[in-house]
């Protein structure tokens, strides 16, 4: 049984020239970095979209700017396999603003259309400014057909069809992804064609519920588990003294990486990813 590629994510660039399994790392961690790391392994660039949205509103980078640090990292970190764009997720939280625990959402105040438009022609954008790097495109939506009219509009704004890219992003179902509705987006996309897909922010529970539809994900569900359940440290931080919990943690990341493989196991076969898991 093979589950789907998990990409493990940090907000410790650091790891990257340590960890030998795929990262998945974001802009708004290593632009601040002035020496970046080598990788050990391979791995992927995430833009930061929903703490930009989140925050603002609105994106504070403009195109060329991330582009030129896509380059960067391609260029100094290595191992790079593909990026995100600047996409416009479809939460009604990120839409309308307001608060979940902690975080304050300034809220879009824009419609899942206009959001699914951006996302597009920022895609657009990235192909332009971009044709060099491995960019990947986003369906944005809050239903099973809002994401193939997203899927649509790849069509009609750009002429281009996602059923050809070697895969494709899948945004807003972090919130739903241990849901029906999630696996309904996953199954509505396959029908359309596309089966090379990438869950953003998928955990444990959606990965069992859902692995066997996408071809790879990424989670930072690793660090919430070991702060906020307040699981104890592992044996050897505890003996070593390292922390009283495990939320910054790589062996603690790596062992949970290993369980949550193993939870999504799957019986679907599909070819490596890039050559990933050979690499991993």
């Amino acid at each position: 049984m093979k589950p789907p590629l998990l990409l493990l994510g940090t907000h410790q660039p650091g790891w990257l020239s340590k960890a030998r399994v795929p990262l998945f790392v974001s802009d708004t961690r290593l632009r601040v970095y002035k020496t970046l790391p080598r990788a050990a392994a391979p791995w992927a660039c995430d833009s930061g979209g929903f703490s930009e949205l989140q925050k603002y509103g609105r994106w504070t980078i403009g195109p060329r700017e991330y582009v030129a640090r896509l380059r960067r990292y391609r260029d100094e970190i290595g191992r790079l396999k593909w990026m995100a764009p600047q996409d416009w997720m479809c939460e009604p939280i990120v839409i309308n603003g307001g608060q979940i625990g902690p975080l304050k959402f300034a809220g879009t105040h824009l419609s899942v259309p206009e959001h699914q438009r951006r996302t597009v022609l920022n895609y657009g954008a990235m192909l332009d400014l971009g044709s060099d790097l491995d960019i990947i495109p986003v369906v944005q939506g809050d239903t099973p057909d809002a994401y193939l009219r997203c899927a649509d509009l790849y069509w009609t704004q750009l002429g281009l069809d996602l059923t050809t890219v070697p895969l494709v992003g899948v945004g807003s179902v972090c919130r739903r992804q241990g849901t029906k509705e999630a696996g309904q987006i996953l199954r509505a996309l396959h029908t359309r064609g596309l089966r090379r897909l990438h869950g953003f922010g998928f955990k444990t529970l959606g990965l069992i519920a859902h692995g066997h539809l996408l071809t790879s994900s990424d989670s930072l569900a690793w660090s919430d588990v070991a702060r906020k359940l307040r699981r104890p440290a592992l044996p050897q931080c505890v003996n070593a003294g390292r922390h009283k919990n495990c939320a910054n943690c790589l062996p603690y990341a790596l062992h949970w990486r290993t369980r949550t493989l193993a939870a999504a196991a799957r019986t679907a076969d599909q070819p490596a990813l890039f050559g990933w898991e050979a690499a991993a």
